[in-house]
C-alpha cells in the first residue's frame, strides 16, 4: 500500500467538496461569521472590547470546522444527508474540546513565532488534523495533538504543501480580491461589515474541508487507524 499522501489528489478533492456540498457549507458559514464581523464592526479598538471578539472567534472557527468535519464524516461513511439542524446539534457535542484544542493551538502558534518563524511552521503542519481528530475520535484535547501528530508523521512535507496551497487560496480570495473591492466600494463601516462577512463566508470551508480531506486520507494509510 502507497502510505504517501497525494498532494493533487487531495487538492481536487477539497475544491470538489466545496462545489458539490457549497449548499449546507456556505449558509452555515455566511451565519456564523457574519455574526463575527458585526461583532468586530460594533466594538471598537479598546481592550476589553476586544476580548469579546476574540472569544466570539475561538468559538466560532472551531465550532465552524467542526460542522465541516461532520458533514465530510457522514460522506466517508455512506450516512444519509442530514439536515444543517442535525449537523450543528452533532457538533455542539464537541464543541468544548473543540474550542479548548483551539486555544492551545494558538497558543503553540504564538509560542513557534516568538521563538522562531520554523517552530510555527512546523505545529501549523503536525497539528493540522486537531478538529477531526477530536470530532471523529474523541479522543480528549491533549491527545487529540499526538494523535494528529502520529498521523502526519511521514508525509509532513506533503500535509504543509496542502495546507500551503490553502492559505494561498484564501489569502488570493481575501487579501487581492475582496480587499480592494472593499476599499474601493467605501469605507462605510456597514460595507466593510458585509464585505468582510461575505469573504469568510468563501474562505472558512476551504481550511476546514483541508482538515477533514487530510484526516482521512491520512487515517486510510495509516496502520493502527481503527
Amino acid at each position: 500500500m502507497n502510505r504517501k499522501l497525494a498532494v493533487g489528489a487531495a487538492l481536487r478533492e477539497v475544491w470538489a467538496l466545496y462545489r458539490t456540498h457549497a449548499r449546507r457549507l456556505l449558509p452555515v458559514s455566511f451565519v456564523l461569521f457574519l455574526t463575527v464581523a458585526v461583532v468586530d464592526g460594533l466594538i471598537g479598538t479598546e481592550f476589553p472590547l476586544l476580548l469579546i471578539g476574540f472569544a466570539i472567534s475561538t468559538v466560532t472557527t472551531p465550532f465552524y470546522e467542526g460542522f465541516v468535519v461532520t458533514l465530510v464524516q457522514d460522506l466517508q461513511d455512506d450516512r444519509p444527508d442530514r439536515s444543517i439542524g442535525e449537523l450543528l446539534r452533532a457538533t455542539i457535542l464537541v464543541l468544548l474540546p473543540l474550542v479548548g484544542a483551539g486555544l492551545l493551538f494558538l497558543l503553540g502558534i504564538f509560542v513557534g513565532v516568538v521563538l522562531f518563524v520554523v517552530p510555527a511552521l512546523v505545529a501549523i503542519t503536525v497539528w493540522a488534523l486537531i478538529s477531526p481528530v477530536i470530532v471523529v475520535e474523541r479522543p480528549g484535547v491533549t491527545k487529540a495533538f499526538s494523535r494528529s501528530h502520529e498521523l502526519v508523521r511521514g508525509n509532513g512535507w506533503r500535509v504543509f504543501g496542502v495546507v500551503l496551497a490553502s492559505f494561498l487560496a484564501v489569502f488570493f480570495i481575501a487579501g487581492i480580491g475582496f480587499k480592494p473591492i472593499a476599499e474601493a466600494i467605501s469605507s462605510e463601516p456597514l460595507v466593510q461589515v458585509a464585505l468582510d462577512a461575505v469573504t469568510s463566508t468563501l474562505v472558512a470551508p476551504i481550511a476546514a474541508l483541508v482538515a477533514a480531506v487530510l484526516y482521512f486520507r491520512l487515517r486510510q494509510i495509516d496502520p493502527s487507524a481503527p
